[in-house]
């Protein structure tokens, strides 16, 4: 029940924060508290329902570099596609507009504000969810099936909340929003697998962090085409 719970509310609060309440004043509110819920579940349930103290093992400087030149390889791609084709193609033609949108929803309206948000979101925000994601579902779905499966299961739920993410940027389901999306699970299968090779989650995380810096520039490049900034 635990496992269902996890997998399926983080959708749950993105339909809830980031398309049922767009221009709403709560909108902010929500996300805040849909995130404080997501994080503190599993170590509410692993402490209160196993009676088990969390766990998480230490830092090595070989995992820490593993998942910094996994990091940089999809950043450079990242970057390398967005400038090559997608800056300024009828692909993102709607997401300056939709972005600032966002943006005006969680009292986002200067550039340091969105500093401010792209660091939380890049370095604590990514921890936290390769906690929720690689150490929690990943790691109790493997008590489950095998571990294989269990990657596929977890990048499927990592990604699904992501689906309405990117819709809500791209103006719908349309194709890219979908290819994006299955980018999204196959990191997600990608941090999984480093974090069952190396039991850390270290190198996800130095990995997520990278990628995310990426996403944050990019997302920062729309909102000033949308008038921001």
């Amino acid at each position: 029940m635990a496992l269902i719970v996890a997998l399926l509310f983080p959708t749950l609060a993105t339909l809830g924060y980031m398309v049922a309440l767009t221009g709403h004043p709560l909108a902010g509110a929500a996300y805040a508290l849909s995130k404080v819920v997501q994080f503190a579940f599993p170590a509410l349930w692993i402490v209160g329902f196993y009676r088990r103290p969390l766990r998480l093992a230490r830092p090595r400087a070989r995992d820490v570099a593993e998942g910094l030149m996994l990091g940089a390889a999809v950043l450079a791609a990242t970057l390398a596609l967005y400038y090559g084709y997608f800056a300024g193609s009828p692909v993102l033609a709607g997401a300056p507009e939709a972005v600032a949108q966002k943006l005006i929803d969680f009292s986002v309206d200067t550039s340091p504000k969105f500093l401010l948000l792209a660091v939380f979101l890049s370095l604590i925000h990514s921890l936290a969810e390769e906690y929720y994601w690689r150490w929690f579902v990943f790691g109790q779905l493997r008590f489950h099936m095998p571990a294989s499966a269990a990657l596929i299961i977890s990048s499927l739920g990592f990604m699904a909340h992501h689906v309405l993410v990117v819709a809500t940027f791209l103006g719908g389901y349309g194709f890219y929003t979908w290819l994006f999306s299955f980018c999204v699970a196959v990191g997600g299968g990608l941090w999984a697998w480093l974090y069952q090779r190396t039991g850390s989650l270290y190198g996800p995380w130095a990995s997520h962090f990278l990628v995310d810096v990426g996403l944050m520039w990019i997302g920062y490049e729309l909102w000033r085409l949308g008038g921001s900034g």
